[in-house]
């Protein structure tokens, strides 16, 4: 983690340590590393947006930069977006599935994936060192507004073709994704019945769309007898699946189902995932020639996975994924056209979630101030590594220790202060066991950090 930058660009409360004044900053450092050229600019639904974005843009010009201003805008169309209009980077003013008191600045490169820790460790340096390039006044840039909507669902309807038409409830959670995510699935044919679909900072939900968030969409799907819920956070980048039972289909069960489909669909291939993904997308994805690769958290780990070593699809168990022959930026709203393809090709989902093996998965936050973080790793990976008995270690991000029937994760949070344990186990009872032991070891880290 850098000054600014955490695992998903910058991302604070509001007026604390995100102020205008820092996003003017950005956007003029940003302009400097550039040197030039056009970026597209979009953010989401926070009452904060607009400020900030003003801001940023305002950096941007001075440099020399143009901007293509595509205003209220998903993450997915940003990253869209910077291809249709051969941008030299994008940038989403968003903070994805935070409260609606933060806000965030993340920045994409030309082929959609977001900025690597090197090249914003780049921007950091030229922030602090204050050197930002001046445009004189006759070569300060310009903005252009546009709306690259109708050219990504024109793309997206290229891609995904169904034969029949379904019943979807969907749950935009008032964010980005409600220009978007329902229009597309109309375009496709089906039946769309809206839920939050009216943009505002003022979230009606949690924006992360987990089995407790979405319970009213669940609570709909059954109510109106519709074949699927789909739901996404603040930006959309992410999806939260309801099957046409009503019941949410946990993260690592969508992520097996769709790496899954995406081998049936494009062929045989690799799948990437990050170190916090579980044992069930090995064992399902294994039969249909799948390779699974682990990297670490976080959406451009992935991303840079994919872009070094291809791949036929990349996704993390948050429901961020990313599908490489579409693009490299996490995509939640493309993401629902794919889950409705494999509906449409494959069977209801409540009958292909079952083929999906299940084990016993839990996760823990500690709170631990970011200061401690990298001591408290220490001593965790130290105490870890003594108290359980293991077969293989992987520490690519985190401490991560696995035997052939669990595994446990231990990883500080890059966008809070706290230590996340997660832990996958074959039998609850097991599983609780090792969740019991790992938190009295982080507590005890944390104390002596």
């Amino acid at each position: 983690m850098g000054k600014y930058f955490g695992t998903s660009g910058i991302r604070e409360v509001v007026n604390q340590r995100l102020t205008p004044e820092l996003a003017l900053k950005v956007g003029r450092a940003l302009g400097t590393y550039l040197g030039g050229g056009t970026v597209v600019v979009g953010m989401d639904t926070r009452t904060s947006g607009e400020m900030l974005k003003s801001a940023f843009v305002s950096g941007l010009l001075s440099t020399g930069v143009d901007v293509v201003d595509i205003g209220l805008a998903p993450t997915p169309l940003t990253g869209f977006a910077i291809k249709l209009y051969g941008a030299d980077a994008g940038v989403t003013i968003t903070a994805s599935h935070n409260p609606p008191q933060y806000n965030g600045i993340k920045v994409w490169q030309p082929n959609g994936m977001a900025y690597t820790p090197d090249m914003e460790a780049e921007l950091e340096a030229i922030i602090d060192s204050g050197d930002f390039k001046k445009a004189p006044w006759n070569e300060i840039g310009a903005v252009r507004k546009a709306d690259p909507s109708k050219e990504y669902i024109e793309e997206a309807l290229k891609m995904v073709r169904l034969d029949g038409s379904y019943s979807i409830v969907l749950d935009t959670g008032n964010g980005a994704g409600s220009i978007l995510s329902p229009y597309l699935q109309r375009e496709l044919g089906n039946r769309v019945i809206s839920l939050n679909s009216h943009p505002s900072g003022f979230f009606v939900r949690e924006l992360e769309p987990n089995a407790e968030s979405l319970s009213v969409l669940a609570k709909t799907v059954k109510a109106m007898n519709a074949d699927v819920g789909i739901a996404h956070d603040g930006d959309a980048d992410r999806i939260g699946v309801v099957d046409d039972e009503g019941n949410f289909v946990e993260y690592e069960v969508m992520l097996s189902l769709i790496a899954g489909y995406m081998l049936r669909k494009f062929g045989k291939g690799k799948i990437v995932t990050t170190v916090d993904a579980g044992f069930a997308l090995d064992d399902y994805v294994k039969p249909l020639g799948g390779e699974v690769i682990r990297t670490r958290v976080g959406d451009v780990a992935v991303a840079d996975e994919l872009a070094k070593h291809g791949g036929v699809f990349g996704g993390e168990p948050s429901g961020t994924w990313i599908m490489p022959e579409w693009n490299l930026t996490p995509d939640g709203i493309f993401a629902g056209a794919l889950v409705i393809e494999m509906i449409d090709k494959l069977g209801p989902l409540s009958e292909l979630a079952k083929e999906v093996p299940r084990y016993v998965t839990l996760r823990a936050k500690i709170p631990c101030p970011n200061e401690k973080k990298g001591k408290a790793m220490e001593i965790i990976a130290r105490e870890a590594l003594r108290s359980f008995d293991y077969e293989r270690l992987i520490d690519i991000d985190g401490v991560r220790i696995e035997n052939s029937d669990w595994w446990i994760l231990f990883r500080p949070s890059g966008t809070e202060p706290i230590m996340r344990i997660t832990l996958e186990a074959h039998t609850e009872e097991r599983a609780k066991e090792l969740m019991e032991k790992a938190e009295k070891l982080v507590m005890k880290a944390v104390e002596r950090a």
